[in-house]
């Protein structure tokens, strides 16, 4: 493995703090890569170096928790923009990372988030329409009447309200659009929750 320069993952760290600090947000590696002067791979091998030093955290393609941003005065949490959701029937969406967008510590409260855009209209009871972006909390676990991104027995993923479980022990993900879709649900034999709906962002 050829070494990696110790000048250069200094520059990176130092750009990618500054890139936060003006963004609310960390840079893409496609990003880091043209402002270093380095092609996609070479930065992807210098974040992962880095990573493993400690430097930074860069885990699945996502980079946070630098030392030098991570207590900034605002406390900004950097969340991915992960595509889209359905809020209809399920389908399969490939997780690809649009951007990292700033969320205010202060509001969302510590843990890790994405953002998913709403595609579909069985939420809108919810206050859930097509467009808007939804702020994700990473979790496996879900409590009754949560709002959760879900996959069906075909590994589709999903927005829809948990419902609970019925006498066969099914979890139920109730549509949330009644004039719509009236009692309409999803039957899953194994409920398997990739996060819960915390917020809403929506034009006005």
């Amino acid at each position: 493995m050829r070494r990696k320069n110790p000048e250069l993952m200094e520059k990176i760290r130092d750009f990618v703090g500054e890139y936060y600090r003006h963004n609310y947000e960390s840079p893409t590696i496609r990003v880091i890569a043209k402002a270093m002067g380095i092609s996609t791979s070479t930065a992807h091998g210098y974040l992962v170096e880095m990573d493993e030093k400690g430097m930074l955290s860069y885990r699945n393609g996502i980079l946070d928790d630098l030392p030098k941003i991570k207590k900034t005065p605002t406390d900004f949490i950097s969340a991915p923009l992960v595509g889209s959701i359905n809020c209809g029937n399920p389908e399969t969406e490939e997780e690809q990372v649009e951007m990292y967008i700033g969320l205010p510590e202060a509001l969302f409260g510590k843990g890790e988030y994405y953002l998913l855009k709403a595609t579909g209209d069985s939420m809108e009871d919810a206050g859930i329409e097509e467009g808007d972006l939804i702020v994700i909390r990473s979790q496996k676990t879900a409590a009754v009447g949560d709002v959760v991104v879900a996959l069906d027995d075909m590994n589709q993923n999903t927005l829809k309200k948990f419902g609970g479980f019925n006498e066969d022990h099914q979890a139920i993900l109730e549509y949330m659009n009644e004039n719509k879709y009236p009692g309409k649900t999803i039957i899953v034999n194994e409920l398997v929750v990739q996060g819960v709906a915390k917020k809403v962002l929506k034009d006005l």
